[in-house]
């Protein structure tokens, strides 16, 4: 009897193992998706998770947040919305509060007010909400320490909200480890590329001028087409840039010349008309200042090319290129061209029509009985009452013109071509 009285006496008396301490801050960095997946990189977090807080509403969803920002903007409401926001939970153990906050500093940009990127409004605001008064202190003395380096970068103040957590709401599932399950998702830039000031190897704090160095040099002027060239700029952590690398700057020939940087800032003395908002960003100068720019990419060539094309074809090139239109007969360029060489597509500068295959058709357009293999694509064209093979380039989609049935041999073929939306690349002669 005894003995069934001291088990439960001994077993209550046993101390359970103690559980993992853990500690957890919310921080805005625009849209959360992003922000979810560089929090959740940092060895020592345990689990990021998407949420709104800090507005004035108990609980929000998605679309209330959306909704109300429209409000704000519109100016028929006051109140305070949520931003978008991750809730960072990691070990101490493994990693502090401080280690956490240099993520946060420096995986955003934490200058741009109601902004980050492309994503407007008070709801992509930065923020650090915190649940005590140590956190608080640590979010002040980092704010402090990376304004430091930003100033020796040369950005602006921190607009960082820093205030105590209020109203935090969990995100939809669907918003739950986006990135993962949608890996062609958003792709910001990363951050200003400027770094925390560290330690060094002798304890003592690098200065902010180090930090600053760790940022992408930026281009120089001198480098550069002063009358026209176009600036890819990049993020170190972005599919889309090594895609856009491999589909199009890998077989660049167009006679825009075109550099990549991973510094967000333009050369100096030249001007971007906005903050860039996700990469990669091709922005286009002329005299140093930004004239157009091409936001995103996701294997859409034919677009990026229009694009392009919009911005250094003519008016009457854009209106043959685009909107299938047609030169008036004898009006065109290169009708009487006879010397070796290509003619090349006047965007991308790809290869259509070598000039020995070239011959006079007497049509008033230029003529070809055979061009480049692969450089066409064939497509049925029923306007004006007649039934016709319109051909376009395949590397840009521009409308060249048509071919018939009628040309010489060996092909029996005739390229009718519109001459003004190709360009002529003479051979080089050998000494």
């Amino acid at each position: 009897m005894l003995s069934r009285l001291l088990i439960p006496v001994l077993f209550a008396i046993v101390p359970l193992p103690a559980l993992a301490a853990t500690d957890a801050i919310v921080l805005g960095m625009g849209c959360f998706w992003g922000a979810e997946k560089r929090m959740s990189e940092i060895p020592g977090v345990l689990d990021v998770e998407s949420g709104y807080a800090g507005g004035d509403a108990e609980r929000v969803g998605y679309r209330d947040v959306l909704t109300l920002e429209k409000r704000i903007q519109r100016g028929k409401s006051d109140a305070r919305n949520h931003a978008e926001v991750v809730k960072v939970t990691f070990d101490p153990a493994r990693v502090s509060l401080e280690q956490v906050l240099i993520g946060f500093w420096e995986n955003h940009d934490p200058t741009q007010g109601d902004r980050q990127g492309n994503d407007v409004g008070s709801n992509y605001r930065s923020a650090i909400y915190y649940s005590n008064p140590a956190q608080r202190a640590v979010a002040i003395e980092t704010r402090d320490t990376y304004q430091q380096a930003l100033d020796a970068a040369g950005y602006g103040p921190i607009t960082t909200e820093i205030a105590p957590l209020r109203h935090y709401n969990r995100a939809e599932s669907d918003h739950q480890d986006y990135l993962t399950k949608n890996p062609d998702g958003y792709c910001g830039l990363g951050g200003t590329q400027v770094a925390y000031p560290g330690l060094a190897q002798d304890g003592t704090a690098k200065s902010s001028s180090e930090a600053a160095k760790r940022q992408p040099e930026r281009l120089h002027a001198s480098d550069l087409d002063a009358e026209r060239q176009l600036i890819v700029f990049e993020a170190e952590d972005c599919p889309f840039c090594k895609r856009f690398r491999a589909e199009v700057l890998a077989g660049w020939s167009s006679e825009v010349p075109v550099v990549t940087t991973l510094n967000p800032r333009p050369p100096e003395g030249w001007t971007l008309e906005k903050d860039l908002f996700a990469t990669p960003t091709m922005v286009l100068f002329e005299d140093g200042q930004e004239v157009s720019r091409y936001t995103g990419y996701k294997g859409d060539q034919e677009r990026f090319w229009t694009w392009l094309g919009f911005q250094i074809l003519t008016p009457e090139q854009q209106r043959i290129a685009f909107e299938q239109g047609t030169e008036r007969a004898f009006t065109g360029s290169h009708l009487d061209e006879q010397r070796p060489g290509v003619f090349v597509d006047p965007i991308t500068g790809a290869p259509l029509f070598r000039s020995d295959t070239k011959f006079e058709s007497k049509s008033g357009w230029p003529s070809f009985f055979n061009p480049v293999e692969g450089a066409l694509t064939y497509h049925e064209d029923d306007s004006h009452g007649m039934r016709r093979t319109e051909v376009r380039s395949a590397s840009s989609g521009i409308h060249l013109g048509h071919v018939f049935d009628d040309g010489p041999p060996p092909t029996g073929k005739r390229y009718c071509i519109n001459g003004n939306v190709l360009s002529f690349i003479a051979d080089i002669e050998a000494n």
